[in-house]
């Protein structure tokens, strides 16, 4: 049994395909354009942030972290996730979110969840609460499988006992440090053929079968 399990947020413990771009259409703003500049390497982790609060910034100057959660509040949770992290604590896993993206999200996430930690990255304010402009990096969307490794160093459990659940090539290096790594509803092919198991259907109780297996 592992006795680590490693989640992706957007699209695996919410039925949401991105928290960033989720927030994007409630301004009515497209980050397109960083996006590509970030997968040229153009730009990195830090400055990728910057530009999708600039984004915000510029539909709303006084924009608050208040309002940003607000809007991320209707962020449902994905079918399943309560019974499977039951189903988790009563083996004694310990299960964490590794996620690249908003930690007003992946906190209350966990919160409802019941799950063990949150790695996402974030946005600095001032004390009134207004966004500064400025991130708070802790996950590097291209290396996800730094943060899993970081996390498992925290509960001492080696990487033959992680198991790693994602949906897209960006959690593919998570699957690299894991003994097991399962996709679950893949969004394109890189994940789907790094995966060694699929689970297409929007149920996470799903996947307790294939975590269980001795």
């Amino acid at each position: 049994m592992p006795k680590l399990v490693a989640f992706d947020m957007d699209g695996v413990l919410v039925d949401i395909v991105s928290s960033w771009v989720h927030v994007h259409q409630r301004f009515g703003v497209n980050n397109d354009h960083s996006l590509a500049a970030y997968l040229r390497g153009e730009i990195d982790d830090q400055e990728f942030i910057r530009r999708d609060i600039a984004l915000w910034k510029s539909a709303d100057p006084g924009v608050t972290a208040a309002k940003i959660r607000s809007m991320l509040a209707d962020a449902p949770i994905m079918n399943g996730a309560a019974e499977l992290m039951a189903g988790l604590r009563h083996m004694g896993c310990k299960t964490v979110i590794v996620s690249a993206g908003i930690d007003l999200l992946s906190e209350r996430v966990a919160e409802e969840l019941g799950m063990d930690l949150q790695f996402a990255n974030g946005m600095r304010t001032h004390d009134d609460g207004r966004l500064s402009g400025e991130g708070i990096f802790r996950v590097m969307l291209t290396d996800k499988g730094r943060t899993v490794a970081e996390a498992a160093e925290m509960f001492g459990v080696g990487p033959d006992d992680i198991v790693s659940v994602g949906n897209s090539r960006y959690d593919v290096s998570m699957f690299e440090r894991s003994a097991l790594g399962i996709a679950f509803c893949p969004e394109d092919e890189d994940v789907r053929g790094a995966a060694d198991i699929v689970v297409d259907e929007k149920d996470l109780r799903k996947l307790l079968e294939h975590i269980c297996r001795p």
